[in-house]
């Protein structure tokens, strides 16, 4: 795994944003002042656009570049984003907390998801919150889920259970994670696995099986846990890589993959150590927020201590769909984002 610090700029599935102090400056004040977004999340959206149309012109390029175009990176990495002057303890149930008095990690979170798209909630995923508070929880620690701390989170890309049995029709198209507070020891790592690198770094039969419907991806723990009572959901046979070569699409369902056949088993083995290979190494810290194509590639989390002391690991992270016409089927009466 490669630590993109010193290879942002000659890493093509990867770019590095960086603020300056002026610019951050700017962008903090308004934000600190913006009320909670979850009371009229419309009116924040349209605020949060106002504030961050004042970044530089070159960098609102790269970022709304980023959620434009098929050949783009699949990550970017922003540094030196407003931070709240006054953060209280994390919580440790994994829901917002009722202390925090300024909403800046929440006005980064969704101004820059709104140059990607539209944020989007799930009723399965976080009671269908915007806002996810992705924090270790005691019980969770073991599972491959974003309450765990104790084992390494799989490479995977976050999907949502959809009862036509695929797991790619109301995915979010990105991620956006952004870092409150690190982990005590600073060695919680995020890493990003980009289809073009894990295509360039296996063998071609390897690959001919991962582009054949082989798979069957199981729900996410959330579903698992909350609705299916513990029950495995497995998707339709489905392929773990499609598209054009030049613009692949990887899925991976972090719960589980089941494969059909032996040879499918070893190609699901090569694709995970390729991804360990490929991959971009992320130390986040207060202030730094990755973007994440969710269907360019697959992310991963390694495991870190959790001491479940209200100094834990905080990230924020908002599901963003291009647009949200192709899962209104799914839309929930009366809530715009909800589905």
């Amino acid at each position: 795994m490669t630590a993109p610090a010193s290879a942002v700029a000659a890493d093509p599935t990867l770019i590095g944003i960086d603020l300056p102090d002026d610019v951050r400056d700017r962008l903090g004040a308004p934000l600190a002042a913006a009320p909670d977004p979850t009371r009229d999340i419309d009116w924040s959206m349209a605020r949060y656009l106002q504030i961050f149309a004042q970044l530089p012109t070159e960098t609102l390029q790269r970022i709304l570049d980023f959620g434009r175009h098929p050949d783009t990176p699949g990550v970017g990495y922003v540094r030196n984003a407003p931070v709240d002057e006054h953060l209280p303890a994390t919580p440790r149930d994994g829901n917002p907390s009722p202390d925090k008095k300024t909403f800046v990690a929440e006005g980064v979170l969704l101004g820059l998801s709104g140059l990607l798209g539209e944020p989007v909630g799930f009723t399965t995923e976080k009671n269908g919150r915007l806002v996810h508070d992705v924090i270790p929880v005691e019980g969770g620690a073991m599972t491959q889920t974003n309450q765990g701390s104790s084992v390494f989170l799989n490479f995977h890309n976050d999907i949502v259970h959809d009862e036509r049995g695929r797991y790619d029709l109301a995915s979010p198209d990105f991620l956006v994670l952004s870092c409150l507070r690190a982990d005590h020891d600073g060695v919680a790592g995020t890493y990003y696995a980009d289809a073009r690198d894990i295509c360039r770094a296996v063998d071609e039969r390897t690959l001919c099986t991962l582009r054949s419907p082989l798979f069957r991806m199981n729900a996410p723990g959330s579903y698992v846990r909350d609705v299916a009572g513990g029950a495995e959901v497995l998707s339709e046979p489905v392929p773990m890589i499609s598209g054009p070569e030049a613009c692949p699409e990887v899925s991976s369902a972090a719960n589980g993959v089941h494969a059909m056949t032996d040879e499918a088993r070893s190609a699901l083995d090569r694709l995970q150590a390729a991804c360990r290979e490929v991959a971009h190494e992320v130390f986040l810290r207060p202030g730094e927020a990755l973007l994440i194509n969710n269907r360019k590639g697959l992310h991963a989390r390694s495991r870190f201590t959790a001491r479940y002391d209200g100094q834990d690991r905080w990230l924020q992270r908002t599901y963003v769909r291009r647009n949200q016409w192709d899962i209104r089927y799914r839309a929930t009466p009366g809530i715009r984002r909800l589905h």
